[in-house]
């Protein structure tokens, strides 16, 4: 997989990529990450590449001038264009998943206000929002995405069933709670049933507990369980 992110920030977006299972992942070839400063494509003597809104309000739009010339040098046939921005839609892992069997994507990251619409109508093929918040830049967001995504690719997790016994593998299901040695932790010991050797008590205790913690933290997906 090649995965492009179109950034202000680039060294923002590759900071949390560059250490830990994501690396060695991109050190075994299973990905090829690069950031990309938008900079790069501005015509401005400045390296200028935003301006103010019209119709007015406050911050400032990305431009669609570098926006357009950037996207069209990075994107390929089979590229995937997301652009992340908190009017996407929410990320869930179900679409996480889709997107790590893509060949290339390119993540454009918003900043400031936004980018021209123009860009959004003629050039992304998805916005993708993290969450209902708003941070300072989109960099952040992409590598959230980019994380997500590449921890899925066949070989980069030591075990393959990481990804399939985990919260939202059941996208109306939370991971149940997790326990290792010492099996006494201050008077607090790890449940019997995790010491049986029953599996098939083992797996009923942890659906139990794995829909109790949903109903607890997340209610909103145990009203679809």
């Amino acid at each position: 997989m090649r995965i492009d992110i179109l950034t202000l920030f680039p060294e923002i977006a590759l900071a949390p990529l560059s250490d830990s299972i994501i690396q060695r992942a991109r050190g075994a070839g299973l990905v090829d990450v690069r950031g990309h400063n938008l900079r790069d494509w501005s015509e401005d003597k400045h390296h200028r590449v935003d301006d103010s809104p019209c119709g007015g309000g406050p911050g400032m739009v990305l431009q669609p001038g570098p926006l357009h010339a950037a996207i069209m040098a990075l994107k390929k046939e089979n590229t995937r264009v997301i652009l992340m921005t908190p009017q996407g839609a929410p990320l869930k892992q179900a679409r996480v998943r889709e997107l790590s069997s893509e060949g290339h994507l390119l993540i454009v990251c918003g900043h400031y206000e936004g980018i021209d619409h123009r860009i959004v109508e003629t050039l992304i093929d998805e916005e993708v929002s993290i969450g209902d918040y708003v941070l300072t830049n989109g960099a952040i967001a992409a590598a959230i995405l980019c994380d997500a995504v590449i921890r899925l690719l066949p070989g980069a997790l030591g075990d393959s069933q990481s990804a399939v016994e985990e919260s939202f593998s059941d996208p109306d299901l939370l991971e149940a709670p997790c326990y290792t040695r010492p099996i006494d932790f201050m008077g607090i010991k790890v449940p019997d049933v995790l010491l049986s050797g029953n599996h098939a008590k083992i797996k009923a205790w942890r659906r139990e507990k794995a829909e109790e913690r949903t109903r607890k933290n997340r209610p909103d997906l145990s009203d679809h369980a």
